[in-house]
């Protein structure tokens, strides 16, 4: 019998298919031993240290006969024991993270463990590895950013704006202030040098807009009644099957500003949204704002917006620890990235 050309090509894509949803399950499976296995060795030194009064050359010498056990095998060095013991300590009487743990690499829950050391803070973080796959450098980054900050006092109306189906998600889509000091820019510059600049370094600046941006086109024109408008920046969010119209503003955000956003919204969904796609959304980025002024301007806006502010230079995030929601509130919207 013939094989028919199409039939077998979609037959080879399934069993490639198949044969990468097994390599990932097997990996994840290692992982979360692997954890467990770390888990359990902190454990058991903390026992014996407490039960026999041990100290901490116990450790010491423990990584030198592992090594000498098992050479060539990388993790039993004296400081990656330590990990292992301050991991079980941490985490012994949180079974909320103690769930989450295994579902992340080794070097991730060290990094979260040693850089973070509010409980929420490091659920963020770990369920963010989880759901966009950040590698170990982009975790740093966004560590060293204060994305956690930044993603729990956002300014949106997406509350009022977006469907039950994607509201959460939108959310959890924009930071209250992007951090742009990959771009090297001087502190006086211009809306266009921004927008070039952003565009020449556009991996680090998808980046830091988080997991599931992609780069549709800057300057990208529309058009109605004979005239032209051009929208800095325009995006797709993968997850939400909706385009992101991004506005530039290197001065205080004014509240005409929205006003402006929501033309270009109106016509992106009347001439450029597909139909399989959901209503476009309206990100404004301005070197600075005035939080009760946007509040109002979002208060009137009928199209989903949300503000934002850049920085070109990194700074510590006192200004929104005093912003943040309740403990209820942030552990409610952290099960939302699941979402």
């Amino acid at each position: 019998m013939k094989i028919e050309k199409n039939t077998y090509n979609n037959f080879v894509t399934d069993i490639k298919q198949r044969i990468r949803s097994a390599q990932y399950e097997a990996m994840k499976a290692v992982n979360k031993q692997a954890i467990e296995l770390n888990w359990d060795i902190g454990k058991m030194i903390v026992e014996k240290q407490e039960q026999l009064g041990w100290g901490k050359s116990v450790v010491e010498q423990l990584s030198k006969d592992l090594q000498a056990e098992f050479p060539g095998q990388r993790g039993w060095s004296a400081q990656n024991l330590w990990n292992m013991r301050q991991f079980h300590l941490e985490y012994k009487d949180k079974s909320n993270l103690q769930s989450l743990i295994g579902e992340i690499g080794w070097t991730h829950n060290i990094l979260i463990m040693n850089k973070c050391k509010d409980d929420l803070e490091r659920e963020f973080y770990i369920r963010m590895v989880r759901k966009f796959g950040w590698t170990v450098a982009v975790l740093q980054n966004q560590i060293e950013g204060n994305s956690y900050y930044l993603y729990q006092t956002n300014q949106t109306n997406f509350e009022q704006t977006q469907p039950e189906k994607y509201k959460n998600q939108a959310i959890l889509a924009v930071k209250d202030e992007y951090n742009f000091d990959f771009l090297a820019l001087a502190d006086k510059h211009s809306e266009r040098e921004l927008e070039t600049a952003l565009i020449n370094n556009i991996r680090q600046f998808l980046i830091e807009m988080g997991g599931e941006f992609s780069f549709i086109g800057n300057q990208f024109r529309i058009e109605v009644s004979d005239k032209e408008y051009f929208i800095d920046l325009l995006l797709f969010h993968r997850k939400l099957q909706s385009l992101v119209a991004i506005e530039l503003k290197i001065g205080e955000f004014l509240p005409e500003y929205a006003g402006k956003m929501q033309f270009y919204l109106s016509i992106i969904n009347d001439k450029i949204k597909l139909e399989n796609e959901n209503p476009a959304i309206g990100i404004i980025i301005c070197k600075s704002k005035n939080r009760t002024i946007v509040e109002y301007a979002l208060n009137n806006a009928t199209q989903p917006l949300g503000v934002a502010t850049y920085k070109l230079y990194s700074n510590l995030p006192e200004k929104w620890k005093n912003l943040l929601p309740s403990n209820e509130k942030i552990a409610e919207n952290l099960k939302l990235i699941e979402i």
